[in-house]
């Protein structure tokens, strides 16, 4: 059997050039990246005169079983494309912190693929590279700005903006720089973000255009002076700059599928410490190019889909008219205790224990947010026929239809049962939002944490309060909040698995994001710098003398 890599590299691709003719892009609106990757004119979304209809794949909450998320979503383009619907997949970029790290990449597995694999899970067409530059440009000149004679008068102490790097690398959490010295800058504590949980991320995945994107940037709160008034990257005289370094950047990525169907690329933000939304222009042009988009949100549905509904959408006016959430037997055992090595075994017990994680998650989507949902079960040589049955059943107790998927055996094939219930259940309803924009921000965390996770209430440090009356104070109480929490559990205890109630929520610190325009609320033990597990899946990354990658998946 190949691995996933070796059937990516035994793929036939077309030319990127014969995939955009294909979409009927005009050929000065397509910059090739060489032979198989190209980037559209984002501006292409100011000429639409049409919009198709948004289907969105979420899942259960992960376990390390693993739930295939993107390879259903690339399995349902491609099994709607073969039906003869013009469809579009529209995705994240992946993060090589976790290509490196635990969960590998994100192009899909088996034969529900996008390529090129190797180039879109290591560099692709440089826009994370990009996006990290502009967030340490930013930082350099806030520090020198405190060096040169600090005429914004920055208290050292109070530098909220942090480095980043697309790596996990725990050692860099928390710093001290500036050491060596008055020459070497003002000794102060600092600490690095992932990039795909920096601010300018979710910037650059909610900007509609260039003007846009500078004018965010340049409402990016950056540090405080000594008496407490909030500075800015435009004060700092940053935000023409970073916009320079974006530009490129901003237009979507054009890639295919094993199946030679267009994909697009574009923006990766973590679910668990981010918003978790590929960028709103590769969506808008999805929506313009095609009669039907496949996206994705991360991790489970309580984190990307929750997001993507009650910021992504909300900004940009566009909702789903299907909601498709994915689970696996061998998942549905993993909330139900098993451990990952007896995960093959049947164990029809564990799946009626740990049905219920995904019993919330449909009630969610399909009560609170008040959306179409399907369930696509992604199978496993191991299910059995018994254990399949029950979850089907579950499903129609519940009031929603549930296919087998089996995608990552048979690509597009694979997934035509699951095409077939999405386009039957598909609906343009408005989105039920979990919170009005006008509550204060300890309401809205409140209603997530109530209503989506089902906790009993919400405690706030002192710290967390401290800053939320601060925000509210300064006119930032009408945001958007985006909650960062283990992706494992509801809650923000990652040994919570299944449905857990009677609970409280931990927020141990509030960030602001004026330019993205939402707060970041931090809870549990999660942090935004992640580190490397005890064994890598760098370990087992290998290149040849021809050049040729192993080890990727």
């Amino acid at each position: 059997m190949m691995s996933d890599i070796q059937i990516a590299q035994a793929a036939t691709m077309k030319p990127i050039t014969e995939i955009a003719a294909g979409l009927g892009l005009p050929d000065e609106s397509v910059i090739p990246y060489g032979r198989y990757k190209a980037k559209i004119d984002h501006r292409l979304i100011h000429k639409a005169d049409k919009q198709g209809k948004m289907i969105l794949v979420t899942a259960i909450s992960p376990t390390p079983a693993g739930e295939g998320k993107t390879t259903t979503s690339v399995g349902l383009a491609d099994a709607l494309c073969k039906m003869g619907k013009k469809t579009m997949l529209c995705l994240r970029e992946p993060s090589l912190g976790p290509v490196f790290g635990v969960k590998g990449g994100a192009a899909g597995g088996g034969y529900a693929q996008v390529v090129p694999m190797e180039d879109i899970n290591l560099h692709f067409t440089g826009d994370l590279h990009a996006i990290g530059t502009a967030n340490n440009l930013l930082a350099a000149m806030i520090d020198n700005s405190i060096q040169q004679g600090n005429p914004l008068n920055i208290d050292p102490r109070r530098v909220t903006w942090k480095r980043c790097m697309d790596m996990n690398d725990r050692q860099l959490r928390f710093i001290v720089d500036g050491l060596g010295g008055k020459i070497n800058g003002t000794p102060r504590e600092d600490g690095f973000d992932i990039t795909v949980a920096s601010e300018i991320m979710a910037i650059f995945c909610l900007a509609t255009s260039i003007t846009d994107l500078k004018d965010r940037l340049s409402k990016i709160v950056c540090a405080y002076t000594y008496d407490g008034k909030p500075v800015t990257a435009g004060e700092i005289g940053a935000a023409g700059a970073m916009t320079a370094l974006l530009k490129d950047a901003i237009d979507p990525n054009l890639v295919q599928t094993l199946e030679n169907n267009p994909a697009i690329i574009h923006g990766g933000p973590f679910a668990n410490i981010a918003h978790g939304c590929n960028s709103v222009m590769a969506t808008k042009l999805s929506l313009s190019l095609a009669d039907y988009v496949v996206t994705e949100a991360g991790f489970g549905a309580d984190l990307g889909a929750e997001k993507f509904l009650d910021i992504k959408c909300r900004k940009a006016g566009i909702a789903p008219s299907a909601v498709v959430v994915v689970a696996t037997v061998r998942a549905l055992k993993s909330h139900g205790g098993v451990p990952k090595a007896e995960l093959n075994q049947p164990n029809l017990e564990a799946v009626k224990k740990g049905i219920v994680n995904l019993g919330r998650h449909i009630e969610n989507m399909k009560d609170q947010f008040g959306l179409p949902v399907v369930v696509a079960v992604n199978a496993f040589p191991t299910d059995t026929a018994e254990e399949q049955a029950y979850v089907e059943q579950y499903c129609a107790e519940l009031g929603v239809p549930c296919a087998l998927s089996e995608v990552f055996a048979k690509g597009g094939e694979g997934g035509l049962a699951l095409a077939e219930k999405v386009l039957e259940v598909m609906e343009d309803r408005a989105i039920n939002f979990t919170y009005p924009l006008e509550a204060g921000l300890c309401e809205k965390v409140e209603a997530v944490a109530k209503k989506i996770y089902r906790a009993d209430g919400v405690n706030f440090s002192a710290a967390a309060k401290k800053t939320i009356a601060e925000l509210e104070a300064m006119g930032y109480g009408d945001l958007p909040v985006c909650i960062a929490k283990t992706q494992y559990s509801f809650s923000d205890n990652a040994s919570l698995l299944a449905a857990p109630t009677g609970f409280t929520m931990e927020v141990r610190e509030v960030r602001l994001s004026a330019g993205a325009g939402f707060v970041v609320v931090i809870c549990g033990a999660i942090m935004t710098m992640p580190g490397l597990p005890k064994k890598p899946a760098a370990m087992a990354i290998d290149v040849d003398a021809d050049g040729k990658i192993s080890g990727l998946f």
